[in-house]
Order: C-alpha cells, then structure tokens, then sequence
C-alpha cells in the first residue's frame, strides 16, 4: 500500500464498513473514493422515495437488484438489475423503489458531504 492517502483504500470488504440511514427505508455504505470519485452503495426497502434533488457531480448508477423508477430532468423510466442511468451535474433527479434492490452509485468529484 505505498504512496496511498489515508483516506483512500484500494480494497473494500463490506463486514468492515458500516451501513448509514439516509431517509426511511433507505441505507448508505461508502466503498471507496479519492478526491475525484466515490462509489457508493445505496439499499432501499420497497416503497422508499430518494426524493428529487440536484447537485453539481455528475452520477453514474447501476441497478444491481431490484426495480426502481428513475426519474432524470423530468424523463421518467423503470429500471431493473443490470440497468443504469447517467446524471449530468445540476440536473433534478430521484427514484422510487418499487421492488427492494440496491444502486451503485459512482460520483464525481467525490461527494464530501457524504463523508460528514
């Protein structure tokens, strides 16, 4: 591990990082980043809103379980495991869960509010 920044891990073991409550029904746990991206997972429970918000990362999301609708500047699409979705930086997004599933989230720059 030379030359690495003690923020940044190159090996990511889930048992080791804790799961965070975003909204109801709906967890967080960071696998790894750097100053310039982060992945992280996102858990939703059935029903759970990740309500519409913007921000000036661009996101790239992959479905790796479950059944959402993703809801892009107004464009609205239902997206199952092995899909994904861009988000242009300051766009309105958010999703709905309709059947339990999991995104993973990649953004960059890294969201440092996420790190709070």
């Amino acid at each position: 591990m030379k030359n690495q920044k003690s923020e940044e891990k190159i090996f990511f073991k889930e048992a080791e990082n804790e799961w965070k409550t975003v909204e109801k029904g709906i967890q967080r746990q960071l696998v790894n980043h750097n100053s310039q991206i982060m992945q992280v997972k996102v858990k939703f429970e059935e029903g759970a809103i990740g309500y519409e918000h913007s921000h000036f990362h661009s996101q790239s999301t992959f479905v790796a379980s479950g059944e959402f609708e993703v809801v892009i500047d107004g464009n609205k699409e239902v997206l199952k495991a092995g899909d994904g979705f861009l988000v242009q930086p300051n766009l309105k997004h958010g999703v709905k869960c309709l059947e339990a599933g999991m995104l993973i989230d990649i953004f960059s720059p890294l969201r440092e509010d996420f790190l709070e």
